[in-house]
């Protein structure tokens, strides 16, 4: 039997590799996705930029996305590390640049349920536990999956995770970092309305970000040292609630339906190139940063979008979609982004954890400066939404219609 071949594959259906087939898919390009089936398990929630959104819509899958969904109108900073030179509080709002909302809050299996059913109507779904293994050369990809079938391509779209096989394979290597924290996530329903407002609390041992959910929910992402979360994790429910409303003083009101509680340690890490040897590097295979801001799956979406971007018009000028000059192009577009928002978010943890108070100074300036300066505000809103050199075609507005 003839060994399949596809322009692309794409290995690992998370929602970072099920929204790459979907974009180079709706590039016009062969594309084939391999992992194993999506879960429903997944309580986490990402909040989706207007950008990332928007690509969603593009790929035709928001519809079916939305009705889980919720707004985010404005997102508040709160310095509560206690310092003695304390940041003001900021509240940055979507109508400010002319946005009904910054993005959407969803539902982890929400989204990734509609991405896998749009891969399976509109191109080749392979579920396999794994790819186990990964053959590179000038003439093409060979992708082996758990069953022993091989799999033929031009280029290997790497969504498989921070511990990246095809990474590996392709000989790029990472650097990588630890921090001595770890985040509690879960959902929680309470008795006062969120008004579609993100509150950050920024904390010495690490952010509390509560992140609203539709009705009177929201979704908690609760930074602590490890030993900490794994304690804060272990209690009832009741205790739980007490120990997350003292946190909050009374902002959600009263706190109640805590949903399976779950804990993550938190890392960083960044490949030295993100593409070499017929193989791009997508979301955690090329980069990990902590949950802080909510940029993690929207930089993932902008590697996929850019990469089906780079592909198809390198299909148009009769190129190998997989030759290094085309992969060097990927890794242009993508590394300012990259490297600005890992080592931002570094930098923005690292200054929550230190103890050296010029370093509260200098953040309470920033953040000062943010509450008061209104260009620079409204620069630092558009950026962190989309930023305007680094927003693939796919991402940008639909056209209005004539």
């Amino acid at each position: 039997m003839a060994k399949a071949s596809f322009d692309v594959i794409v290995a690992g259906a998370g929602p970072a590799g099920l929204v790459t087939a979907l974009a180079c898919t709706e590039m016009g390009l062969a594309t084939a996705i391999a992992g194993p089936p999506a879960g429903s398990r997944d309580g986490r929630s990402a909040a989706l930029f207007q950008a990332s959104v928007q690509l969603l819509q593009r790929l035709g899958v928001w519809d079916a996305i939305a009705p889980s969904a919720a707004p985010l109108d404005a997102i508040r900073l709160i310095d509560a590390t206690g310092a003695l030179l304390r940041a003001p509080e900021v509240t940055f709002r979507a109508s400010e640049i002319g946005l009904e909302a910054f993005g959407y809050n969803v539902p982890n299996s929400a989204l990734t349920a509609a991405l896998d059913a749009a891969c399976r109507q509109r191109l080749t779904r392979i579920d396999t536990p794994a790819i186990t293994a990964l053959a590179l050369s000038d003439a093409g990809a060979e992708v082996t999956i758990a069953d022993g079938t091989t799999i033929a391509a031009r280029l290997v779209a790497a969504a498989d995770g921070r511990a990246s096989l095809c990474r590996a394979a392709a000989g790029i290597a990472t650097k990588s970092w630890s921090y001595d924290q770890a985040a509690i996530v879960c959902t929680f329903a309470h008795s006062r309305a969120h008004g579609a407002i993100s509150t950050e609390y920024h904390r010495h041992t690490g952010p509390l970000t509560v992140v609203p959910g539709p009705g009177n929910t929201s979704s908690l992402v609760w930074v602590e040292t490890p030993d900490e979360a794994a304690r804060l994790a272990c209690l009832d429910g009741n205790a739980f609630n007490a120990a997350l409303g003292g946190h909050l003083c009374g902002l959600l009101g009263t706190l109640s339906q805590i949903s399976e509680r779950r804990v993550f340690p938190l890392s960083g890490q960044t490949a030295e190139t993100l593409a070499r040897n017929r193989v791009a590097l997508i979301g955690e295979a090329a980069h990990v940063i902590p949950p802080i801001g909510a940029q993690g799956l929207n930089l993932s979406f902008r590697d996929a979008a850019t990469l089906a971007g780079v592909a198809q018009a390198a299909r148009a000028s009769n190129e190998d979609i997989g030759a290094a000059t085309v992969l060097a192009r990927f890794d242009a577009a993508r590394r300012t982004d990259v490297t600005s928002r890992v080592w931002g978010i570094d930098l923005l943890n690292r200054s929550l954890l230190s103890e050296y108070a010029p370093v509260h100074l200098f953040r309470g300036l920033g953040l000062f400066a943010l509450s008061t300066v209104g260009p620079l505000r409204r620069l630092v809103m558009r950026e962190g939404v989309a930023p305007a050199q680094s927003t693939p075609e796919l991402m940008r507005p639909l056209p209005e219609p004539v």
